[in-house]
């Protein structure tokens, strides 16, 4: 079977490259490797959704993200499972709880999903998703994988990089980054990856998706931006696969090539997926944009922003110590 390839970047990882990722995470010595105490989340119910304005969003850890634009009810990679794993009596276990349960979801208009990683494609939330979601849109083949866990063929839309669809007055747009796709040793980049760009004429967003930092950002800006928000993977990075996961440095590019108005970092503070401490990322991204004058939101889990006007100045993550 044919393989999706990045455009400027070949990620090959060997036997060697594993082995010394495994004895640094298993031997060595982080100071805070997870939260010592419970990580702040704001519980709310679908009703307090419906409630919401439009162009609102939420962040339900990681990379989720709930969002309400046009009416619309729109999961972004949603993971609700314990963890981040082809099993959930092991592997990376979730810091803090949903701030709403996905059984306490009646419907949901569009889920959305950038790539088939088991910390954006979970398969027991795509189980109670399948028969209460309208429309599913993703990347190139990560249907067949919908289609296998059973969802209906005529619910997926698969997108290539630049190809859009127009749902209920709002665009989606896949948009290139560099990563790759696989669930396991077996399936190595037989899907495609993305970010996407979400917009209706009163708000214009981007969702990084997972990436390293490469020149399409800017091409992107160019083409969609400039964007009232940007969700950027700031999290879960190390030297060893700098080249498909940005250091806190790039995804602040990253947010400058797009011309975005207002940063959010995501992909942090859920599971643990580097071997950096687990409010490194919020430390390094938050220096970074006072550095820069860059405006960087960083709501607590679970607490509604508006989507063209995010502005979410705590550091939540400070008080805990």
């Amino acid at each position: 079977m044919a393989k999706f390839e990045n455009t400027e970047f070949e990620y090959i990882v060997d036997s060697k490259t594993i082995a010394t990722f495994l004895k640094k995470h298993f031997g060595g010595k982080r100071s805070a490797a997870m939260p010592s105490v419970t990580l702040p989340v704001t519980k709310f119910s679908f009703d307090d959704v419906l409630d919401a304005p439009n162009n609102t969003g939420v962040k339900l850890g990681h990379s989720s993200m709930l969002l309400k634009v046009n009416g619309q009810v729109i999961l972004v990679d949603p993971v609700f499972s314990e963890r981040a794993s082809p099993v959930q009596w092991a592997g990376p276990k979730r810091f803090h709880e949903s701030p709403i349960e996905l059984a306490d979801i009646p419907y949901v208009d569009i889920v959305l999903i950038s790539h088939n990683h088991y910390d954006h494609l979970d398969k027991g939330s795509i189980a109670q998703l399948k028969d209460k979601t309208e429309q599913f849109i993703t990347t190139l083949k990560v249907g067949d994988q919908l289609i296998k866990w059973g969802v209906e063929a005529s619910k997926i839309v698969e997108l290539d990089w630049w190809q859009s669809v127009s749902a209920k007055g709002i665009e989606f747009v896949a948009a290139p980054t560099q990563h790759f796709s696989g669930r396991s040793l077996f399936d190595r980049d037989q899907s495609l990856w993305a970010s996407f760009v979400i917009r209706t004429p009163q708000t214009n967003v981007f969702f990084s998706g997972d990436s390293g930092y490469f020149s399409g950002f800017k091409e992107i800006g160019e083409k969609y931006g400039p964007f009232d928000l940007t969700f950027v993977e700031t999290g879960a990075y190390n030297e060893a696969w700098q080249g498909v996961h940005m250091i806190p440095e790039e995804s602040l590019q990253t947010h400058l090539d797009l011309k975005g108005k207002v940063m959010m970092p995501i992909h942090n503070a859920t599971f643990d997926l580097a071997l950096h401490d687990w409010d490194e990322p919020l430390e390094r991204i938050t220096k970074l944009a006072e550095e820069n004058n860059v405006e960087l939101s960083t709501p607590v889990f679970g607490e509604f922003f508006a989507l063209n006007n995010s502005v979410s100045p705590e550091r939540w993550w400070r008080s805990l110590k």
